[in-house]
């Protein structure tokens, strides 16, 4: 406990170390859907599997199912002919399908279903020959498998800053898409300058940031002006756990980091900190988040208080290549992950 000084001649006053918790938190059902998609896959045809880029962006994941025998490769080209190979939640573009074919592998696309939706507006947009503003971070990998979609009609545009440098055939057919992962108030700003260039500019058919995206944001959001450090649990190539951190201090947390793992912590951290502020990416398992309640505990942070602004019960069903081998061999086509 941190004593406060005594004033008037009266008991100092107590404050109470404690953990805000923010809920909801974690896995989201896209990342659920891909990461039960290798377990299942391990499980069915046996190890080697192959998976191109990172399933999701998760180090404990990953090096979990590396573990019980899953490959992961940067290209296609690494994948033996003939071989199972699963596509990550991030999605890839049409080419990659290609080359995949041209390989003769067994595909099993685990492209979040919320990232399909948005390749299938840049299909769609492009098909009525629109120029398609794409808001996301340049490299990223469901931005690079979006633009594979339509990449004479997509224009990259990295945050608000890069509005001056968008051009256009004609500003009378301009649509913007996002990236499911990015922060929400950034990229309404990148919206509102890009509709003051191209007034005629219209939205997606439906919000492109994922539910889970929102909601993990919109409970951090709540309770960072209470926090005195805020704590994320997610990997530094997450695009969603990121941005929760620059949420957090946006909106009123005095101090911000991302960690993978509770080990990761310095303790000099808490210094003066009465509150931390809890949460995970989409794509982090809850084990990690108990450990570092664990480890605040351990340092006087016994007191956890979840702060909850949404409940989430969305799931997605196994992709369709897997659902047909999994009930020809008589087993279960549903399933939560082992690391949930």
């Amino acid at each position: 406990m941190t004593v406060q000084p005594e004033t008037s001649g009266t008991n100092a006053a107590l404050k109470t170390k404690r953990v805000l918790l923010a809920a909801p938190r974690g896995y989201c059902a896209g990342v659920d859907r891909a990461v039960v998609a290798v377990e299942k896959a391990l499980d069915l045809y046996g190890p080697p599997v192959y998976v191109r880029k990172e399933i999701v962006h998760n180090k404990h994941v990953v090096q979990t199912l590396q573990a019980r025998g899953a490959i992961f490769v940067d290209e296609t080209d690494e994948v033996p002919e003939g071989e199972t190979v699963i596509f990550s939640a991030h999605g890839v573009s049409p080419v990659v399908h290609q080359e995949a074919a041209a390989r003769q592998l067994k595909t099993i696309d685990a492209t979040c279903p919320l990232v399909t939706k948005v390749h299938h507006e840049a299909k769609r947009f492009a098909a009525t020959d629109y120029d398609i503003l794409l808001i996301g971070h340049e490299g990223h990998e469901e931005v690079v498998g979006t633009s594979g979609e339509a990449p004479d009609h997509i224009h990259l545009v990295d945050g608000p800053g890069d509005v001056p440098n968008v051009v256009v055939r004609d500003p009378e057919k301009v649509v913007w898409l996002s990236q499911t992962t990015l922060s929400v108030d950034e990229t309404m700003e990148t919206v509102r300058r890009l509709r003051e260039r191209f007034p005629s500019l219209q939205d997606p058919p439906s919000d492109d940031i994922c539910y889970a995206t929102q909601n993990r944001q919109a409970a951090v959001k709540k309770l960072a002006p209470e926090a005195d450090l805020m704590i994320v649990v997610g990997s530094r190539n997450s695009s969603n756990s990121v941005r929760l951190v620059e949420v957090a201090v946006e909106h009123g947390a005095k101090a911000g980091y991302l960690v993978d793992f509770a080990a990761e912590i310095d303790e000099a951290w808490l210094d003066g900190v009465d509150s931390v502020g809890l949460t995970s990416g989409a794509s982090v398992p809850e084990i990690l988040v108990r450990d570092v309640i664990s480890w605040l505990a351990e340092r006087g942070y016994g007191e956890v208080e979840e702060v909850t602004t949404a409940e989430e019960s969305l799931t997605f069903a196994l992709p369709r290549e897997l659902r047909a081998d999994l009930k020809a061999a008589g087993l279960p086509t549903t399933g939560t992950s082992d690391h949930a």
